[in-house]
């Protein structure tokens, strides 16, 4: 009997400690206020309009949901790069084609690229072997040939696939997911970016690089 009533003190005490302690370290406050600076940073990051990632819950499993400006690609001298390195830039995303009847369109590209550089302007070239067999050649073989044929200074990107099964994540949200839908019918589409990343504008390859309709749109983003 003796050793009971020393077990239940012992458990009274220990109880009484337990209730203490919770009241002067509230979980719930806590996790209140780790909520609230979450919402607050995603809060911030959206009005500045920076690439990000979120997380949603469905059910018991937690999602991963990827901006598409931060969706990866790489470069045509294979290093890593997403449109989140050109935050805060006007963007103009073009497939290409080396061996196409729209190519000597890479020479106005060029001139476009150096009339709005510098008012943070770029033009990114996406090879693509998807219309004609018209891009067969390696990353190697494309960027020789860019740069001695055409002097190319804009930035180049890996070659890609633009349509069908094997389509690239980013034109696949260009082509399925943007505010201007549908398929890239041809080398040399254009898609026009803002300095946010939203797309606001698609141009068919018909348009030339020069074309006032596609300058006139840019001038409007600066």
């Amino acid at each position: 009997m003796f050793r009971m009533r020393i077990v239940i003190i012992a458990v009274f005490i220990l109880a009484v400690a337990v209730a203490v302690w919770a009241t002067n370290h509230p979980l719930k406050d806590v996790n209140k206020k780790v909520s609230t600076v979450s919402r607050t940073e995603k809060a911030a990051a959206a009005a500045d309009g920076q690439p990000s990632t979120q997380t949603a819950v469905k059910g018991d499993s937690t999602m991963l949901m990827t901006d598409y400006r931060v969706i990866p690609f790489k470069t045509i001298t294979g290093h890593d790069s997403s449109l989140a390195d050109f935050h805060g830039k006007v963007v103009l995303i073009v497939n290409v084609a080396s061996q196409c009847g729209f190519t000597p369109q890479y020479k106005d590209l060029e001139v476009l690229y150096e009339k709005y550089k510098d008012r943070g302007f770029v033009v990114i070239g996406f090879p693509a072997n998807n219309f004609g067999s018209q891009e067969p050649g390696t990353n190697e073989d494309i960027l020789k040939f860019c740069s001695t044929t055409y002097s190319v200074t804009f930035p180049m990107m890996a070659k890609v696939s633009v349509k069908g099964d094997d389509k690239h994540p980013l034109f696949k949200y260009l082509t399925e997911e943007s505010p201007v839908t549908g398929e890239v019918k041809w080398n040399f589409s254009k898609f026009l970016l803002d300095r946010q990343g939203n797309l606001v504008a698609r141009y068919p390859s018909e348009t030339k690089p020069l074309d006032p309709k596609l300058t006139g749109r840019i001038e409007t983003l600066f």
